[in-house]
Protein backbone atom coordinates (compact mmCIF):
# COMPACT_ATOMS: atom_id res chain seq x y z
CA UNK A 1 0.00 0.00 0.00
CA UNK A 2 2.87 2.38 0.81
CA UNK A 3 4.42 1.68 -2.59
CA UNK A 4 1.13 2.57 -4.30
CA UNK A 5 0.88 5.84 -2.36
CA UNK A 6 4.49 6.68 -3.21
CA UNK A 7 3.94 5.98 -6.90
CA UNK A 8 0.73 7.99 -6.93
CA UNK A 9 2.39 11.00 -5.30
CA UNK A 10 5.40 10.67 -7.61
CA UNK A 11 3.27 10.69 -10.76
CA UNK A 12 1.07 13.47 -9.41
CA UNK A 13 4.08 15.67 -8.73
CA UNK A 14 5.55 14.78 -12.11
CA UNK A 15 2.30 15.68 -13.86
CA UNK A 16 1.99 19.05 -12.14
CA UNK A 17 5.60 20.06 -12.71
CA UNK A 18 6.15 18.62 -16.18
CA UNK A 19 4.17 21.40 -17.78
CA UNK A 20 6.75 24.01 -16.76
CA UNK A 21 5.26 27.48 -16.68
CA UNK A 22 1.90 26.44 -18.10
CA UNK A 23 -1.17 27.02 -16.04
CA UNK A 24 -3.82 24.33 -15.61
CA UNK A 25 -5.81 26.02 -18.38
CA UNK A 26 -2.88 25.58 -20.78
CA UNK A 27 -2.52 29.31 -21.35
CA UNK A 28 1.01 30.62 -21.48
CA UNK A 29 1.64 34.25 -22.35
CA UNK A 30 3.68 37.23 -21.24
CA UNK A 31 0.81 39.49 -22.24
CA UNK A 32 -1.08 41.49 -19.66
CA UNK A 33 -3.80 43.15 -21.76
CA UNK A 34 -6.18 42.13 -24.52
CA UNK A 35 -8.39 44.04 -26.92
CA UNK A 36 -11.38 42.53 -28.70
CA UNK A 37 -12.42 44.73 -31.59
CA UNK A 38 -15.99 44.65 -32.82
CA UNK A 39 -16.59 41.79 -35.25
CA UNK A 40 -18.56 42.98 -38.29
CA UNK A 41 -21.20 40.80 -39.93
CA UNK A 42 -20.41 40.52 -43.64
CA UNK A 43 -22.22 37.21 -44.24
CA UNK A 44 -24.43 37.06 -47.35
CA UNK A 45 -27.36 36.04 -45.12
CA UNK A 46 -27.37 38.66 -42.36
CA UNK A 47 -28.88 37.77 -39.00
CA UNK A 48 -29.02 41.02 -37.01
CA UNK A 49 -27.18 41.12 -33.70
CA UNK A 50 -25.03 37.99 -34.02
CA UNK A 51 -21.89 40.10 -34.45
CA UNK A 52 -22.47 41.81 -31.09
CA UNK A 53 -23.16 38.44 -29.46
CA UNK A 54 -19.90 36.99 -30.81
CA UNK A 55 -17.83 40.01 -29.72
CA UNK A 56 -19.32 39.95 -26.22
CA UNK A 57 -18.95 36.17 -25.81
CA UNK A 58 -15.29 36.31 -26.90
CA UNK A 59 -14.63 39.08 -24.36
CA UNK A 60 -16.42 37.14 -21.60
CA UNK A 61 -14.52 33.92 -22.36
CA UNK A 62 -11.16 35.69 -22.29
CA UNK A 63 -12.02 37.33 -18.98
CA UNK A 64 -13.28 34.05 -17.49
CA UNK A 65 -10.43 31.80 -18.71
CA UNK A 66 -7.43 34.14 -18.41
CA UNK A 67 -6.04 36.81 -16.14
CA UNK A 68 -5.68 39.26 -19.03
CA UNK A 69 -7.05 42.75 -18.59
CA UNK A 70 -9.52 43.96 -21.20
CA UNK A 71 -8.61 47.32 -22.77
CA UNK A 72 -9.76 49.50 -25.67
CA UNK A 73 -6.33 50.40 -27.08
CA UNK A 74 -2.63 49.53 -27.05
CA UNK A 75 -3.22 45.94 -25.96
CA UNK A 76 -0.63 43.16 -25.95
CA UNK A 77 -3.10 40.82 -27.69
CA UNK A 78 -5.66 41.94 -30.27
CA UNK A 79 -8.59 39.99 -31.68
CA UNK A 80 -10.45 41.35 -34.69
CA UNK A 81 -12.34 40.00 -37.63
CA UNK A 82 -15.74 39.41 -39.15
CA UNK A 83 -18.55 36.92 -39.43
CA UNK A 84 -18.21 35.77 -43.02
CA UNK A 85 -20.92 33.13 -43.28
CA UNK A 86 -24.28 32.39 -41.68
CA UNK A 87 -25.90 29.55 -43.56
CA UNK A 88 -28.98 27.38 -43.16
CA UNK A 89 -29.06 24.23 -45.26
CA UNK A 90 -31.35 21.18 -45.34
CA UNK A 91 -29.55 18.01 -44.27
CA UNK A 92 -32.18 15.28 -44.60
CA UNK A 93 -35.57 15.24 -46.27
CA UNK A 94 -38.89 13.56 -45.73
CA UNK A 95 -40.90 11.56 -48.26
CA UNK A 96 -42.79 14.79 -49.00
CA UNK A 97 -39.57 16.53 -50.06
CA UNK A 98 -39.47 18.79 -47.02
CA UNK A 99 -36.51 19.18 -44.70
CA UNK A 100 -36.50 16.74 -41.81
CA UNK A 101 -33.34 18.28 -40.46
CA UNK A 102 -31.58 21.59 -41.11
CA UNK A 103 -28.05 22.71 -40.34
CA UNK A 104 -27.00 26.15 -39.15
CA UNK A 105 -23.35 26.87 -39.98
CA UNK A 106 -21.42 29.97 -38.95
CA UNK A 107 -17.93 30.98 -40.08
CA UNK A 108 -15.86 33.66 -38.38
CA UNK A 109 -12.64 35.12 -39.76
CA UNK A 110 -10.32 35.96 -36.86
CA UNK A 111 -7.17 38.04 -37.06
CA UNK A 112 -5.06 37.58 -33.92
CA UNK A 113 -2.14 39.88 -33.19
CA UNK A 114 0.35 39.26 -30.40
CA UNK A 115 2.45 42.41 -30.09
CA UNK A 116 4.92 40.64 -27.78
CA UNK A 117 5.44 37.55 -29.93
CA UNK A 118 4.75 38.18 -33.61
CA UNK A 119 5.27 34.55 -34.65
CA UNK A 120 1.98 33.77 -32.88
CA UNK A 121 0.00 36.11 -35.17
CA UNK A 122 -2.55 34.53 -37.51
CA UNK A 123 -5.56 35.20 -39.69
CA UNK A 124 -7.80 32.16 -39.88
CA UNK A 125 -11.40 31.10 -40.50
CA UNK A 126 -13.18 29.18 -37.76
CA UNK A 127 -16.42 27.39 -38.51
CA UNK A 128 -18.88 25.17 -36.71
CA UNK A 129 -22.45 23.95 -37.17
CA UNK A 130 -25.44 22.57 -35.31
CA UNK A 131 -28.30 20.52 -36.75
CA UNK A 132 -31.90 21.14 -35.74
CA UNK A 133 -35.38 19.84 -36.56
CA UNK A 134 -36.66 20.70 -40.02
CA UNK A 135 -40.01 21.98 -38.77
CA UNK A 136 -38.44 24.32 -36.18
CA UNK A 137 -38.46 28.04 -36.87
CA UNK A 138 -35.01 29.57 -36.47
CA UNK A 139 -36.14 32.51 -34.36
CA UNK A 140 -36.19 33.54 -30.72
CA UNK A 141 -34.91 31.05 -28.19
CA UNK A 142 -34.16 28.39 -30.83
CA UNK A 143 -31.87 30.81 -32.70
CA UNK A 144 -30.22 31.90 -29.46
CA UNK A 145 -29.64 28.28 -28.40
CA UNK A 146 -28.01 27.32 -31.71
CA UNK A 147 -25.89 30.46 -32.02
CA UNK A 148 -24.68 30.12 -28.42
CA UNK A 149 -23.73 26.48 -29.04
CA UNK A 150 -21.84 27.28 -32.24
CA UNK A 151 -20.10 30.33 -30.78
CA UNK A 152 -18.97 28.38 -27.72
CA UNK A 153 -17.14 25.92 -29.98
CA UNK A 154 -15.71 28.57 -32.30
CA UNK A 155 -14.49 30.68 -29.38
CA UNK A 156 -12.85 27.68 -27.73
CA UNK A 157 -11.10 26.92 -31.03
CA UNK A 158 -9.94 30.55 -31.24
CA UNK A 159 -8.65 30.41 -27.66
CA UNK A 160 -6.81 27.15 -28.33
CA UNK A 161 -5.22 28.54 -31.49
CA UNK A 162 -4.18 31.83 -29.94
CA UNK A 163 -3.34 31.10 -26.30
CA UNK A 164 -3.09 27.37 -25.58
CA UNK A 165 0.49 26.42 -26.42
CA UNK A 166 0.66 22.74 -25.48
Amino acid sequence: MKAFQFLFLFFLSLATTACGSYSFSGIQTDAKTVQVKYFQNTAPLVEPGIERVFTNKLQETIQNQTSLGLTNSKADLIYEGEITDFRIAPMTSTANYTAAQNRLSITVLVKFTNTKKEEDNFEKRFSFFKDYEGDAQLTGSKLTELVDFIYAQIIQDVMNESLAKW
